[in-house]
């Protein structure tokens, strides 16, 4: 029976991190912009691109730019 109170606090407090209003299935399929960036090769910066790149999309929620050689 103490196995099974561990599990279920060990669910709550798992469960409990998560934000309000959030649904399970929302994030399911689709990848951060942080990673998109990285895959195309890009690079993400918050202070602007270095010379020779270019600008294609943004990072960490449209908070910084994905720059592109």
């Amino acid at each position: 029976m103490r196995p099974l109170y561990l599990l279920l606090l060990l669910l709550c407090l798992l469960f409990s991190y998560l934000p309000p209003g959030a649904g399970f299935l929302t994030g399911i399929g689709q990848r951060s912009d942080q990673y998109i960036c990285a895959r195309k090769g890009g690079t993400c910066n918050f202070s602007p691109c270095p010379l020779f790149t270019r600008i294609d999309g943004t990072c960490y929620r449209g908070k910084a730019k994905c720059c592109m050689p």
